[in-house]
C-alpha cells in the first residue's frame, strides 16, 4: 500500500523554498548609496571608468614599447657546395656566420620614445575628461532618479484627489446639483491621474535602471535612501572659474602636443637608418678562415616619407583647431556656468517659497471646507495648486543640482563631497 503524502512537509518545503527565492531577490536589489559613497564605488567598477583607465595602460605599454632597441640579426650563410666541378660536394664550401644591428639615425629613438610619452599625457588628460564627464552624468542620474520618486508621490496624491473629485462630482449629479458633463469631466480627469501615475512608476523605473547602470552596481537600485535634491537649498557663490584649467582643454591641449610630437616622429623616419653586421667566414678547400664586415644603407630614390608627414602635419592643424575650439567652448561655459548657478539658487527660492504659499492655501482651504464655508472644488483646487508647486520645487532643484555638477566638471572637482 501506498504511503500517504505528508502535506506538512511539502508546504514547509514549498515554504522555505519561497523564501529562499526572497532572499535572493532582495540580496540582488537593495537602496542607492549617498552619493560620495556611490561614485566612490563607480569608479573602480564603471565601464567608463574601466574604459579611460585600459586607455592609459595602453599609451603606457606602447611608451615601454617605445623605448625597445631594434633586435639585432643572426645570419648563417653557406656558399660554393653541391655543385659540378670542383664544387661538388662541400669540399670547397665557404660558410660565413654574421651578426646584424640596426642603427637608427636622425633621432628616431628618441623622437619616437618623446611621442611615445606625450601619448601617454593625452591618455592621461583624456582620462580626467571622461571621469570629470562621468561624475556630471552620475550626478544627474541620481537627481533624476530621486526626482522620480517625488514625482510618483506626487503622482500618486494627485491620483487620490482625482478619485475624491470624481466620487462627489457622481453624488452631485445624482442628487440634481450637477449637470452629467461634471461627472464626465471628473472621470477624464481620474483617467488622466491614473495614465499619469504608470508615466511615474515607469519614468521611476527606468531612471534607477538608468542609475545602476551608468555606475555599474552588480545590485538594482530599487529606491534613494539620502538625497541629494535636498542640497540644492544651500546657497553658495561660485567664485571665479579658470577656463584654460578644465578638463576638457587640458585634455585638448596634451592631444595638440601629441600630435606635434608625431609630426617629429615621421620626419625622423625619412632619414636612412644603417645596419652594421661582422662574422666570420670558414674556407673549407683549406680549412682557413676570416673576418667580414659590412655597411648596408638604403638608397631614398622613391620613399622618402613625404606622405606620412604630410598625414601628421594635416592631423596636427585638427588638433590645433580642435583645441582653439576647447579653449572657446571653456570661456563660455565658465561664464554660463555661473549664471545658471545664480539663476537656478534664485529659482530654487521662489519655487520654496511658492510651495510653502500654495501649502498654506491648501491648509486654509482644508480648514475653509471642514467649515462648510468652502466647497470640494475649491478644496481640490488648491490640493492641485500645490502639487503643481510641489512639482515647480522637484524642476528647480534638478537644475540646481545641474549647475552646481557643471561648475564642478568644469573645475575637475567631485561635487556635492559634504552630502551626509
Amino acid at each position: 500500500m501506498p504511503s500517504p503524502i505528508r502535506v506538512r512537509p511539502l508546504v514547509a518545503a514549498l515554504a522555505s523554498a519561497s523564501a529562499l527565492s526572497l532572499t535572493a531577490a532582495v540580496a540582488w536589489a537593495e537602496p542607492a548609496p549617498p552619493f560620495p559613497a556611490l561614485l566612490m564605488q563607480a569608479q573602480s567598477r564603471a565601464p567608463r571608468s574601466a574604459e579611460a583607465q585600459a586607455q592609459v595602460a595602453r599609451a603606457e605599454g606602447l611608451a615601454r614599447q617605445a623605448a625597445v632597441l631594434p633586435n639585432p640579426t643572426v645570419s648563417v650563410e653557406v656558399e660554393n657546395f653541391s655543385g659540378s666541378g670542383p664544387f661538388r660536394g662541400t669540399n670547397a664550401a665557404e660558410s660565413t656566420a654574421s651578426i646584424g644591428q640596426l642603427i637608427e639615425l636622425g633621432g628616431k629613438r628618441s623622437a619616437r620614445i618623446g611621442a611615445a610619452r606625450a601619448e601617454v599625457g593625452a591618455a592621461r588628460a583624456d582620462a580626467v575628461r571622461s571621469q570629470a564627464d562621468f561624475v556630471f552624468d552620475l550626478a544627474a542620474a541620481y537627481a533624476l532618479a530621486e526626482a522620480s520618486e517625488r514625482r510618483l508621490q506626487l503622482a500618486t496624491e494627485s491620483l487620490a484627489f482625482a478619485q475624491e473629485d470624481s466620487r462627489v462630482a457622481s453624488a452631485l449629479v445624482r442628487a440634481g446639483k450637477e449637470a452629467d458633463v461634471r461627472a464626465v469631466q471628473a472621470r477624464a480627469a481620474l483617467q488622466a491621474a491614473q495614465a499619469a501615475l504608470e508615466e511615474a512608476r515607469s519614468t521611476r523605473s527606468k531612471a534607477l535602471g538608468d542609475l545602476t547602470a551608468l555606475s555599474g552596481s552588480p545590485v538594482a537600485f530599487t529606491s534613494i535612501r539620502v538625497s541629494l535634491l535636498s542640497h540644492a537649498a544651500r546657497r553658495e557663490v561660485a567664485g571665479d572659474i579658470d577656463p584654460l584649467r578644465s578638463p576638457a582643454y587640458q585634455a585638448a591641449e596634451a592631444a595638440r602636443q601629441a600630435a606635434a610630437r608625431r609630426v617629429q616622429v615621421e620626419r625622423t623616419r625619412a632619414v636612412p637608418d644603417v645596419t652594421v653586421s661582422v662574422g666570420a667566414r670558414r674556407f673549407e678547400a683549406d680549412k682557413s678562415s676570416a673576418m667580414v664586415a659590412g655597411v648596408s644603407v638604403p638608397f631614398p630614390l622613391f620613399d622618402q616619407n613625404r606622405g606620412n608627414i604630410s598625414a601628421a602635419r594635416a592631423e596636427l592643424t585638427a588638433a590645433e583647431a580642435r583645441l582653439n575650439a576647447a579653449r572657446l567652448d571653456a570661456v563660455a561655459e565658465a561664464s554660463a556656468a555661473i549664471a545658471r548657478l545664480n539663476a537656478a539658487q534664485a529659482r530654487v527660492q521662489a519655487s520654496e517659497e511658492g510651495e510653502s504659499a500654495a501649502a498654506e492655501a491648501s491648509r486654509l482651504a482644508g480648514v475653509g471646507y471642514e467649515g462648510g464655508k468652502l466647497s470640494l472644488l475649491e478644496l481640490l483646487t488648491a490640493r492641485r495648486a500645490l502639487t503643481e508647486a510641489r512639482t515647480q520645487s522637484i524642476e528647480a532643484q534638478i537644475e540646481r543640482v545641474a549647475a552646481e555638477a557643471s561648475i564642478a566638471r568644469l573645475r575637475g572637482a567631485i561635487p556635492f563631497g559634504d552630502q551626509e
